[in-house]
């Protein structure tokens, strides 16, 4: 059976949408986990807050929920295709 190289076997047409997929799930895991990490205020990295214990942040964590794109998807309709719901049931 003869070898067959690495470039020969992955580097073809057919799997580039399978290096897509996986590309972008590592990317929104990788955005989650650093989000997580920098603003989340129940994880505490540092000794020091570490030691604090429970703390009574309910402004902090509301912040960190109420982020700007809850926010703004807030005020918006929850339709994926507006204008097409609009017209099939709006009456004329």
């Amino acid at each position: 059976m003869a070898q067959v190289s690495w470039s020969k076997r992955w580097i073809r047409p057919e799997i580039f949408p399978l290096f897509a997929a996986i590309g972008g799930a590592l990317g929104i895991c990788g955005f989650a986990v650093a989000r997580n990490i920098a603003i989340n205020p129940d994880v505490r990295i540092s000794k020091e807050d570490r030691t604090a214990g429970i703390l009574d942040n309910y402004k902090e964590g509301k912040l960190y929920k109420d982020h700007g794109l809850r926010e703004y998807l807030k005020h918006c309709k929850p339709e994926i295709m507006p204008a097409f719901n609009s017209y099939l049931s709006d009456s004329k």
